[in-house]
């Protein structure tokens, strides 16, 4: 017969994942983390929390195995383990989505009203890639653009995209994205160019889907 404490140890290895993410500052931190690496006070800035309280999420992910972390001079710099930690995210995401009650009024409260926003799909955009007639804006931070971003996007952050419009090619059909379906920047964005009489679009999720997807990609190229 099995020796049940040992089964109750392996069960409670297993959990362990679930349970480094049971904390919605932790949550977020991998869902920042899925754009790329970057440093605690980064990290910091990113989720309003003091350096020391995500230093403290950021250790109870590395005890988990979730996250690894590397040391520059007098910085520490944090990054996923490995792709399934981005891909447990997004399916702990997903079943979110479809089974606790109320996400829908709670995410609407937090990102506004998209239904006057244009959205485009991954594999419309694929299409006007191709047929090289739209402008793709990244939206997010620098250093997650230097990371990764959409082939031939340009950057600009959205803290930037007001005093910068003069970079958008007039005219031009912009489709802007950032960190995936509850990350506000694109949204921002395409409010922001459409008031300015720009035709604007916002991918329908973000740059770790488009990658997922094995869609075309490339590095700190600006």
């Amino acid at each position: 017969m099995a020796d049940h404490q040992a089964k109750a140890v392996l069960f409670d290895a297993l959990a362990e994942s679930a349970k480094a993410l049971a904390n919605g500052r932790r949550a977020e931190l991998v869902d920042i983390l899925a754009q790329g690496e970057r440093s605690v006070e980064e990290l910091a800035a990113e989720i309003d929390q003091t350096v020391a309280n995500t230093s403290q999420h950021l250790q109870r992910l590395l005890r988990s195995g979730l996250v690894e972390s590397r040391r520059d001079g007098t910085r520490i710099y944090y990054s996923l383990a490995s792709p399934i930690v981005a891909r447990l995210w997004r399916t702990m995401r997903q079943a979110a989505e479809h089974h606790v009650a109320d996400l829908d009024r709670l995410t609407q409260d937090y990102v506004g009203d998209r239904t006057k926003l244009h959205t485009m799909t991954r594999d419309q955009l694929r299409a006007r890639l191709r047929d090289g007639d739209v402008v793709v804006l990244d939206v997010r931070p620098e250093p997650e653009y230097d990371a990764g971003h959409i082939r031939g996007a340009i950057s600009i952050p959205i803290h930037d995209l007001k005093a910068r419009l003069g970079e958008i090619p007039r005219g031009a059909e912009v489709v802007a994205y950032c960190r995936g379906p509850y990350c506000v920047y694109a949204d921002d964005a395409v409010r922001l160019l459409t008031k300015k009489g720009q035709a604007a679009s916002r991918l329908e999720d973000g740059f770790p889907e488009w990658a997922a997807s094995r869609l075309p990609v490339e590095r700190g190229v600006r």
